[in-house]
């Protein structure tokens, strides 16, 4: 879109045409300034046409989901986002898809994330626009599908309270009943597998994606350890063993089920499971991931902040300290004196 703007005897022309801004002064009429912006658009417009396929924005999160997606450890939340996106789910696709790549502007992200706010939280949008991100990074770096990435332009939404969910002793126990798991007993069945799970991660804030993925290869019980080989960071790192820890593996090792796979559970049923559990319980906005924040906050008590972050995993204690870590400050008066 052209603007013009005339300061005594001269006019000045501003163009902002998909996502390009150019100005120029010193015409002496109108007509030429005209004429001028006129001819630049169309060089864009040649521009974007001669590079840019003539693709919906769909398109690019279906090839992102075939052949990006599927290399990424969370490629299962990406899928279920980019599938519900893309219209192959029971919702139908997003408005933003049917956008051609060769007008997609900045604009159309802010009426996405205007829109999405008024039905989910802030910290969901986040997540979703991480993915929306990766895939224009991909279009603008790798594709040649786009000239730059347009959301860098648009003002993201602001980061929510940090959650601080802890369960409270009354609902472990609530839980662990309703799985039917006694620590003294083998636990044969799945949902007893699931408060298996629960008190193993309250005794080594290990996530529940590490804790399916155990193997008794890389479990030492004499050295009353766990070495995960890969994370959600990227990295390695061994876990030590609590005396309850230990008990809760020496019962799952008598399991048929569990001779691989330390647990005999992947990520999916063991949270479909836990879930079940909670709703029986009537607990709410509890999280099978706030036992690692339980975890750290007991671990902390025992360990240095240090040794912790190498238990948990952390490398930013600033995430371990803000996030995970939640300090009853009447333990900590007890201690100065």
């Amino acid at each position: 879109m052209a603007s013009f703007y005339k300061h005594r005897n001269s006019w000045r022309a501003q163009i902002r045409y998909k996502g390009v801004n150019k100005s120029k002064t010193g015409f002496k009429t109108k007509r030429e300034e005209q004429a001028w912006a006129m001819n630049i658009e169309n060089e864009i417009d040649e521009s974007h046409s001669r590079d840019i396929p003539d693709r919906p924005f769909g398109d690019a999160l279906r090839r992102y989901l075939e052949q990006v997606s599927v290399q990424h450890r969370g490629f299962e939340f990406e899928q279920r986002r980019i599938k519900r996106w893309i219209g192959e789910s029971n919702d139908a696709a997003d408005p933003l898809c049917f956008v051609p790549l060769d007008d997609l502007q900045p604009k159309h992200f802010a009426d996405w994330r205007d829109r999405r706010l008024q039905q989910v939280s802030a910290g969901t949008v986040l997540r979703e626009w991480v993915i929306f991100s990766a895939v224009c990074n991909s279009c603008a770096r790798e594709w040649g599908w786009l000239k730059d990435n347009p959301m860098s332009k648009v003002k993201r939404p602001a980061e929510p309270d940090s959650r601080t969910r802890r369960p409270a002793n009354n609902e472990i126990n609530q839980l662990l009943l309703s799985t039917d798991y006694d620590i003294d007993d083998v636990p044969e069945l799945k949902i007893n597998r699931v408060g298996a799970a629960m008190v193993f991660s309250i005794e080594t804030a290990m996530r529940a994606g590490e804790i399916c993925a155990m193997t008794w290869d890389n479990v030492n019980l004499d050295k009353r350890t766990v070495f995960l080989p890969k994370t959600k960071n990227g990295s390695s790192r061994v876990v030590p063993l609590s005396t309850t820890a230990i008990k809760v593996l020496e019962g799952l090792k008598q399991v048929k089920d569990c001779r691989r796979l330390c647990f005999g559970l992947t990520g999916r049923r063991l949270d479909a499971l836990f879930r079940k559990c909670r709703s029986r319980c009537t607990i709410d906005d509890l999280h099978f991931h706030d036992f690692r924040r339980e975890a750290c906050t007991r671990l902390a008590k025992k360990v240095d902040v240090m040794t912790l972050a190498k238990i948990s995993g952390h490398r930013d204690l600033r995430i371990l300290q803000k996030v995970y870590y939640e300090s009853d400050m009447a333990d900590v008066a007890m201690r100065l004196d």
